[in-house]
């Protein structure tokens, strides 16, 4: 956990003071946004959980085009924990609208907005009735769910995947969907008790209490609840009174002591966002260059026999005949493509062997008992590298029926040169099943790196994971056993040299290339930057449709 900063309890009063002193309701209505303009108000039907922000939208679709770089380092394990920033202050002081401008500012990939609003207890009838009569205090610290706040977000500075609930204030009650969050190099977790736990506040590495005049907050509110809640006037004013601002008396505004920063005025105050961000960006040191860390451990086990978890397919005549055609830079592609997926589906078959089988017994149609095998786990699940990875699943679905599929996109950061997470896409409860880690290629295993990484922040048991490729150099095999020793590493080949482009030496050129020749094609068409363009699966192009005036999305 990061020290905390060095100027505890200081109050920022930035650089605008107030228009007017007093309160009247003619001063407040030039302070907030009118209804109806440019600025859309906030949208608390439901409570906000999310990561920010996507670069590249179209009508159907989100496109990610900024990655996010390792978060490990070359032994696998999280090389920093993700900084969390805490946003406390009354109701309607403005925290989200300060978050998200801290997310501006910040200009740093995987940011995760999460709001204590989700963490609502779920009522009994009795509260649920109470609540319909505003006779239920929201604002009490009892009505929060603190623990798994707590396990949530000491597993997103971890690096994990977590589940968030999605909180509905019309009807008091949790969705039975829950958000699923990832990827987080900074937290920024925002609420009006976000300092009342001790435990929480450990958790907190920068506190922020967003300070906003009562009157203001009051206004905000009646706007709020009467607009997006549906709720009259008398009953929000009435709960108000009774609850609110008796509760940030009591409970909330006490915590201001706690923060680092105190910042008047919510949004309106640059001079305390500019500050913190700066903060914030001192806290994100620069990471060492994974890739050359991984390079020189490789070098370091040139000597080294190959791990035992490696298995090489059995280099029989038929292999090496394969191996000698897709390797050949005479073949054409139709062959190249042809010997490519019988290797693909040996490779395949060869791996199903290492997965546990347990005794039975079956009934044959003569009457007679046959004592067989049969598969002792869950379910097997193909997670394919995109782009070359993708090239394996027809192989996979040949010989596993009904296997679920997911994605992992990782691609090399031209300038510097370290791999990179633009997209994700798993099966749900991927946790309990046995999974089949597909790319084409391995040269020094920083891609296959990141996607066990992933799966093992989704809670897949190392043991649990096969890497399957049609091609590895020695480095790579290096690389990701000594960062996890416990996965299965399953190829045809393995070749001895990596050049200085990161190259198997001698190789098979690119198979994705080959096998993928239209993909770039469709990018370019639908718009995409030449320089830099996504290889996403079929799921996410099927849509792009064609016609006489070009591709349109369905």
């Amino acid at each position: 956990m990061s020290s905390p900063p060095s100027y505890p309890g200081i109050r920022i009063s930035g650089c605008r003071a107030l228009g007017a002193e007093g309160g009247n309701a003619e001063s407040l209505d030039r302070l907030l946004p009118p209804v109806g303009t440019g600025h859309s108000p906030r949208k608390r039907t439901t409570s906000q959980c999310k990561s920010e922000p996507p670069l590249l939208r179209t009508s159907k679709r989100t496109i990610y085009t900024a990655g996010r770089p390792p978060w490990y380092n070359e032994h696998g394990t999280q090389s920093k924990e993700a900084f969390a920033i805490g946003l406390g202050g009354g109701s309607a002081s403005g925290k989200t609208t300060v978050a998200r401008m801290i997310i501006e500012a910040l200009d740093v990939p995987w940011v995760v907005l999460l709001s204590m609003d989700s963490f609502y207890k779920v009522l009994t009838e009795q509260q649920q009735e109470q609540a319909a009569h505003n006779n239920f205090n929201f604002d009490h610290p009892d009505a929060f769910d603190f623990d798994l706040i707590i396990s949530t977000l000491k597993k997103l500075k971890q690096g994990k995947s977590v589940k968030v609930p999605v909180y509905d204030f019309t009807t008091h009650s949790r969705k039975r969907d829950w958000k699923t969050l990832y990827g987080a190099n900074v937290i920024i977790f925002e609420g009006i008790m976000a300092f009342a736990d001790k435990t929480l506040l450990e958790l907190l590495d920068m506190k922020i209490f967003v300070d906003t005049d009562s009157d203001i907050r009051l206004v905000r509110r009646l706007r709020r609840d009467i607009s997006e809640r549906g709720r009259d006037i008398e009953g929000v004013i009435k709960q108000y009174n009774k609850f609110v601002k008796p509760s940030f008396d009591q409970y909330i505004q006490p915590t201001m002591r706690l923060a680092d920063i105190v910042v008047p005025r919510g949004s309106g105050n640059t001079v305390a966002i500019d500050l913190i961000v700066q903060h914030v960006h001192s806290q994100l040191e620069e990471q060492r260059k994974l890739r050359w860390d991984m390079a020189a451990l490789a070098s370091a086990h040139q000597c080294h026999p190959l791990p035992q978890t490696l298995s090489v397919l059995k280099s029989t005549p038929q292999v090496r005949g394969m191996h000698t055609i897709i390797r050949d830079k005479e073949t054409s592609r139709d062959e190249f493509i042809f010997y490519s997926k019988r290797l693909m589906r040996l490779l395949i078959e060869h791996a199903l062997s290492f997965l546990p089988f347990q005794d039975c017994v079956v009934r044959t149609p003569q009457g007679q008992d046959y004592a067989g095998k049969c598969y002792a786990g869950k379910q097997i699940t193909g997670v394919s590298i995109l782009r070359a990875g993708e090239t394996m699943e027809p192989a996979l679905r040949a010989v596993c029926k009904d296997v679920r599929i997911g994605t992992i996109l990782i691609q090399t950061n031209q300038l510097t040169g370290e791999p990179e997470l633009h997209y994700l896409r798993l099966p749900k409860d991927i946790s309990d099943d046995h999974v089949i880690l597909m790319d084409c290629t391995v040269s020094t295993g920083a891609a296959a790196m990141m996607a066990v990484r992933v799966l093992l922040d989704h809670d897949v048991p190392e043991d649990k994971i096969f890497l399957l490729s049609l091609l590895m150099a020695e480095m790579g095999v290096h690389s990701v056993a000594y960062a996890f020793p416990r996965v299965r590493i399953i190829t045809t080949a393995v070749d001895k040299r990596v050049n200085d482009l990161f190259r198997i030496i001698p190789g098979i050129g690119e198979a994705a290339q080959a096998l993928q020749p239209c993909m770039r094609a469709r990018w370019v068409a639908l718009g995409g930057p030449t320089t830099h363009w996504p290889a996403f699966s079929r799921e996410l192009w099927r849509p792009l449709l064609w016609d006489r005036r070009g591709p349109r999305w369905q």
